[in-house]
């Protein structure tokens, strides 16, 4: 089983409460998986290796996603999509952090984000991307602890690992792996990745497609 790439279909973008509101009444049981990070983390080059090319807009300017994209997606084996499973929702979110803003716009996205991450669905589990880089920066923190008391499965992806040179740059990631399983108890994997080289890719990929099917089956049993 497999996320079939270009499968990903937009639906649409959320930049008000009203519409917001609207998606979460109407979809009570929606599965899926919602992308979140610092701005210029290469989250959607990421979205585009694991769901197929040209699904999320790239750019080198941070902060371009403006509002929440939602994209349909679907999984079945060996490239073939499973007609039988209902397509599962991918939420592309603003980055976070980045201050070339307006405040008004700030304060919109934050009021907008705080709404989403209180009502979403627990269904749907959320993935942090990180710049392996430069992991557990200050918004990165701030993030983390406004999930705390989330009721999502969390998973923590360090992106652009292949940007690393040297071995110690490695051990030293990993020792911050370690280090932030203690720090956040609600981060239940956290994988080592690189959009632009494929590493770790596989392994990320099988985590979402195991959360998505499992939460599908358990909805279904218990309907």
């Amino acid at each position: 089983m497999e996320i079939i790439r270009g499968s990903a279909h937009f639906q649409l973008g959320l930049d008000n409460l009203e519409q917001l509101e609207k998606l979460f009444t109407e979809n009570p049981d929606m599965v899926g998986v919602a992308f979140v990070g610092r701005s210029n983390v290469g989250k959607s080059s990421l979205i585009n290796t694991l769901f197929g090319k040209k699904t999320a807009r790239t750019s080198k300017t941070p902060g371009r996603t403006r509002e929440i994209n939602v994209f349909s997606f679907e999984v079945g084996d060996k490239g073939k999509a499973d007609e039988s499973i209902t397509p599962f929702l991918l939420f592309d979110l603003p980055g976070y952090g980045h201050a070339e803003v307006s405040k008004e716009m700030m304060k919109n996205w934050q009021v907008l984000m705080s709404y989403f991450f209180e009502c979403l669905p627990d269904t749907v589990c959320l993935l942090n991307i990180q710049d392996a880089r430069h992991p557990d920066q200050k918004v990165d923190q701030q993030f983390h602890q406004f999930l705390q008391n989330s009721p999502h499965e969390t998973y923590v992806a360090f992106n652009k690992i292949d940007k690393f040179k040297k071995q110690k740059e490695k051990a030293a990631l990993n020792k911050k792996k370690k280090e932030l399983f203690e720090k956040y108890k609600w981060v239940k994997q956290i994988h080592f990745v690189s959009a632009e080289a494929g590493t770790g890719i596989p392994q990320l990929e099988q985590a979402i497609l195991s959360f998505c099917l499992e939460e599908r089956q358990r909805k279904e049993q218990h309907s």
